[in-house]
């Protein structure tokens, strides 16, 4: 049988965003019931991967050590709830920057299915902003919009766009889990 994955976004998904930046592991705070969400997808058989832009690194705002130790207290916290992340890939590079990994390319989706061989088009991605929606259509995965972080935003200046939207990463977890 052929592994199943969702993709979650990190800030403003999984954890409290900030537009000054996450730049330390103290700063790295979960929203209510993320954690439980990355455990009960686990518990249905869904291995998650985070994706995520971090442009704080080449903005100089933290080193790459520091974002390791934000990723570990996330890996942490999650299994002290039961979840398990199988990987994190992120973009370091700025908005100015010429890559092709910063979403809303797509380039980290197509980088996670080489590296697993997963069907992205059968890969749930989960975000909370425009450009994680971009990507994972872009990349034919089956976008999620959540509320949080710039969700409300989003889903309120893009009405057009047609992808579920719900309030929060546990509620998109539930959905997800009852239909499979």
């Amino acid at each position: 049988m052929t592994e199943r994955y969702v993709i979650l976004d990190r800030d403003g998904t999984i954890n409290v965003d900030s537009d000054d930046f996450i730049k330390s592991p103290e700063e790295w705070l979960p929203l209510a019931g993320s954690l439980e969400a990355i455990a009960l997808l686990n518990r249905h058989g869904y291995k998650v991967v985070v994706i995520t832009n971090q442009s704080g690194i080449a903005r100089g705002l933290f080193d790459l050590a520091t974002l390791a130790a934000i990723h570990a207290k996330m890996r942490q916290l999650a299994s002290q709830a039961d979840g398990h992340i199988e990987a994190i890939y992120f973009c370091p590079h700025g908005p100015n920057d010429t890559c092709d990994c910063r979403k809303p390319l797509d380039g980290l989706f197509r980088r996670f299915a080489a590296d697993t061989q997963a069907d992205l088009s059968r890969t749930y991605a989960i975000g909370d902003s425009l450009r994680d929606i971009q990507a994972a259509e872009s990349a034919g995965a089956k976008a999620i919009l959540v509320k949080t972080g710039k969700g409300e935003k989003t889903a309120l200046n893009n009405p057009q766009r047609n992808v579920p939207i719900f309030d929060n990463l546990y509620d998109a977890a539930t959905h997800i889990v009852s239909t499979s």
